[in-house]
């Protein structure tokens, strides 16, 4: 299963969406028969890959937010005394 395949939602997997999508619409009965495999594939790595790297950038966000946090508590213990 793969989540809803939205264009503007996972832009670095667009265009291994559209191919998936247009083999479903030539292949509507041997889809079932593994025609689109390799495609299913490739985008369930992209996604994969997308998913590392929002990690990733998350993970540098919040780092950088713990460091402001961190320097403003120092500051403010520093104006108390």
């Amino acid at each position: 299963m793969h989540p809803p395949l939205t264009l503007h939602r996972h832009p670095m997997c667009a265009e291994i969406i559209e191919e998936f999508q247009k083999c479903h619409i030539d292949h509507p009965y041997k889809k079932f028969f593994g025609e689109c495999t390799d495609l299913k594939i490739k985008l369930d790595r992209c996604f994969r890959q997308e998913k590392a790297v929002k990690r990733k950038a998350n993970f540098e966000e919040s780092k950088k937010l713990k460091e402001r946090l961190k320097a403003q508590r120092e500051e403010a213990a520093k104006a108390e005394q």
